[in-house]
């Protein structure tokens, strides 16, 4: 029973600081944009970094 005096409050400081973190992801701006990077994934970029090589001649076309 003697341990509840120290377990009550250990508890109650880590929920104290799992809610700080929480405000404080909410104030930065963590969770404004939720659906951009899953929809950034899907869309095809025409600027690609690697250039393509030339086609060559002998294509038998």
């Amino acid at each position: 029973m003697d341990v509840l005096y120290l377990l009550v409050p250990v508890s109650l400081v880590i929920v104290g600081i799992a809610v700080w973190l929480f405000l404080w992801a909410v104030r930065s701006g963590q969770f404004e944009d939720l659906d951009g990077p899953a929809h950034r994934i899907l869309m095809d970029d025409d600027d690609t970094t690697t250039p393509r090589p030339p086609p060559s001649k002998d294509d038998g076309g």
